[in-house]
């Protein structure tokens, strides 16, 4: 029997946001008759942000007149004063549907991935002062009321996405078509003119794709010219959550070596992989599955567990082949959904209590509310497909009568029952929520 012993006298803070999602909710209010909407389930979730990253791509969020500089402010020539320049429509939408089920907008002020071989906007603006004024406009919309916009105090702006993807050499190139080099002067030109222009606001990234010396010298080249970062947004890939965990500490000691000690350390991209090459088909079909889903909760777990992280944002709720949230035809919860869902219970809770457990595989999150009562999530992951199931006794130092909710192969997180014994046998790729009534 592995007992994870919880100390219920030693809270550790606030739960993080660790429910965030790239892209919104999957439905159209101007076209009410539409009957397909993950809408209700999505709002249930209670995701606190969407990166609208890549939702130019989705027709759902307003496809190629939406959320890119390149939609938004189509002519790069014209006047960026002028409100006659800018195409807001499908992305005041996007947004404003988003809000309507309780998610705020994290806004990427730059292009949508390109994998096409004729590349079109993924070039460094032929004007860097000018690109930075076009997205002081958008805010401006958006928080200012300006060209007929809105109040909305979106709080974070993040500045392009994988500056760093692919090698300077590579003409095929799918983020960024410039120099490292032209991205930093990019950077610091945006950066420092939106954050004199809107003090208060957040203004961070460059969402790096996850090559650590890249980020260093990005962390340490931004701090040489005194940019302004109020975060630094960053992805990973990977298929055991110590991955994510280690390169998160990574990236905040660069971020605090390069006096960024006050910067959020957002992981805004990231799901299950085990390989890009001959084991990318299988790391799909594992999303859509229950590992993908136990997958999602160890790391939410461990994203808790650990200060190196301040916010994760799943990638992705778009209907795409990496969500595993929603299925792409009926819009109805897979597997991934639940761990999402049942996250956002723990928002309601007072403060968060750590495990005292060093056991393998097994990952754990609890939380005590206002009234004293325990809510816990025990996940049972594991890279090894065959790792058998294990016996496992939570000991909260007083017993109590507990709801018990079960996500496995059989089960969509619904409740199986009620408990006074705290001891459980978890099947590989499974997880339970215990509920103390």
């Amino acid at each position: 029997m592995n007992t994870v012993k919880f100390d219920l006298s030693c809270g550790a803070g606030e739960f993080k946001k660790l429910n965030a999602t790239n892209g919104g909710p999957w439905c159209r209010r101007h076209a009410a008759d539409q009957p397909r909407s993950n809408f209700e389930a999505y709002k249930a979730a209670r995701i606190p942000y969407a990166r609208n990253h890549d939702c130019a791509a989705n027709g759902i969020y307003g496809g190629p007149y939406s959320h890119d500089i390149s939609c938004i402010f189509p002519n790069f020539d014209a006047d960026e004063n002028d409100p006659a320049s800018y195409d807001f429509a499908c992305t005041d939408e996007s947004i404003l549907c988003t809000l309507d089920a309780g998610t705020e907008t994290f806004f990427r002020l730059g292009q949508t991935i390109e994998h096409q071989i004729k590349k079109h906007h993924i070039y460094p603006p032929k004007d860097f002062a000018k690109w930075a004024r076009i997205c002081e406009h958008i805010i401006m919309h958006y928080n200012e009321g300006w060209a007929d916009g809105y109040h909305l105090n979106i709080q974070y702006w993040e500045i392009w996405n994988e500056p760093d993807l692919d090698r300077e050499d590579n003409p095929y190139k799918r983020t960024w078509g410039g120099t490292q080099k032209q991205f930093f002067d990019l950077f610091e030109v945006a950066a420092k003119h939106l954050k004199s222009r809107f003090p208060s606001l957040k203004i961070g990234g460059p969402a790096l794709a996850g090559k650590s010396q890249w980020g260093k010298e990005f962390l340490e080249e931004m701090s040489r010219r005194e940019v302004p970062l109020d975060f630094f947004s960053w992805h990973i890939y990977c298929n055991e959550p110590a991955k994510m965990v280690s390169d998160a500490e990574r990236f905040r000691g660069y971020m605090d070596d390069n006096g960024y000690t006050d910067a959020e350390s957002i992981l805004n991209e990231w799901n299950y992989i085990r390989n890009w090459s001959d084991s990318f088909k299988y790391s799909i079909m594992a999303m859509h599955g229950i590992k993908g889903a136990t997958f999602v909760m160890s790391c939410i777990c461990a994203a808790q567990a650990t200060r190196a992280i301040d916010m994760l944002m799943y990638y992705d709720t778009r209907p795409s082949a990496f969500c595993g949230a929603f299925d792409f035809y009926s819009y109805d919860p897979l597997k991934g959904y639940y761990p999402l869902m049942w996250y956002g219970k723990f928002y309601d809770l007072k403060e968060y209590i750590p495990s005292v457990s060093d056991e393998e595989n097994i990952y754990t999150l609890c939380g005590v509310g206002e009234d004293g009562k325990i809510t816990c999530i025990v996940t049972h992951y594991s890279e090894n497909d065959e790792t058998p199931a294990k016996n496992v006794k939570l000991d909260f130092g007083r017993e109590g009568e507990f709801e018990v909710y079960l996500l496995d192969a059989d089960h969509d997180g619904e409740l199986v029952g009620k408990v006074t014994s705290t001891e459980f046998t978890m099947n590989c790729h499974s997880a339970i929520l215990i509920k103390e009534v």
